[in-house]
């Protein structure tokens, strides 16, 4: 337990989203079974990758994002603020790490609070003022409190899952064959495949959005500086505009763990997206001090 009020609502959407995706996978497989594929490799190719980003996500993302873990002799600024926070949150330290890129952004990854680590690029640092930071690393530190890495992890995995299985239909000829009398069974599992990517990844993308929310409001109220946190917002939002695309396109992959989107679009697009819209986060900040002022 830590001292991060509780999201009855971001709760209600997890367990939602879960079962939803658990009658999707039950009903998914029962198809494969039954129009008689070799699912059963693919489903267990998909399981070791799960298993894979799960246990190893702090790894993964540290090395593609070229991060490297620093000591509070190296970064004693940086420790500092997430020594405070973890302490006003009572949970644990997690590792402190930072990259180097100027893009301006922030995640945390790690599959628990004791497997955790907060990692800030330079160019975030460079930036922000010191208020501006604590709550950046307030909201990092609320996804650590509520597990979302490890919870977007499994919830991903249907999705990956049926792009595999359409990946081996393709390229190993069940596409084009059929069953003796019957309908071709490459093209009912490419449509089966391809309703239930659909289906995952919009409710992963909506669960995404609204964890993006739940941190926002759960930082601001740790740190009781809404304000702050909408400033930092702004800021990284603003300089990350000017940040060349093709280095914001080297970064859009990781787009899900990241404070703000390397590469955002103001179209029907967003709705896929995996935060919510910048004004969207500042209303509710704008709500919670509302909220401060009065109590």
């Amino acid at each position: 337990m830590t001292r991060f009020e509780p999201d009855r609502g971001l709760t209600g959407r997890m367990v939602a989203t879960m079962f939803l995706l658990g009658l999707l996978y039950v009903a998914f497989m029962a198809v494969l079974i039954a129009v008689g594929t070799q699912a059963i490799v693919v489903a267990v190719i998909a399981v070791g990758f799960l298993l894979a980003q799960y246990f190893l996500s702090d790894r993964i993302a540290l090395f593609a994002m070229h991060g490297r873990e620093v000591s509070p002799q190296e970064a004693p600024e940086l420790h500092g603020v997430i020594d405070r926070l973890s302490a006003l949150a009572d949970m644990p330290k997690p590792r402190v790490a930072i990259a180097d890129s100027d893009v301006p952004n922030a995640f945390a990854t790690g599959r628990n609070q004791k497997n955790a680590v907060v990692c800030v690029t330079t160019g975030l640092l460079r930036r922000l003022e010191p208020e501006e930071l604590e709550g950046v690393l307030a909201h990092e530190l609320s996804h650590v409190a509520h597990r979302d890495v490890a919870v977007m992890t499994i919830a991903s995995f249907l999705g990956v899952l049926a792009g595999l299985i359409t990946r081996f239909t393709l390229y190993s000829g069940l596409g084009r064959s059929r069953n003796q009398n019957g309908p071709p069974i490459g093209l009912i599992i490419l449509l089966v495949s391809g309703i239930v990517y659909a289906v995952s990844f919009l409710l992963t993308r909506l669960l995404s959005r609204y964890r993006e929310l739940a941190a926002d409001r759960a930082g601001a109220l740790l740190t009781q500086r809404p304000s702050a946190l909408a400033s930092a917002l702004t800021k990284v939002t603003g300089d990350i505009a000017r940040i060349p695309t093709r280095d914001l396109r080297a970064n859009q992959a990781f787009n899900a763990f990241f404070f703000v989107p390397a590469l955002s679009r103001a179209s029907i697009a967003s709705l896929f997206a995996t935060h919510p819209p910048l004004d969207r986060r500042l209303e509710q900040l704008a709500r919670i001090s509302a909220e401060l002022g009065r109590r």
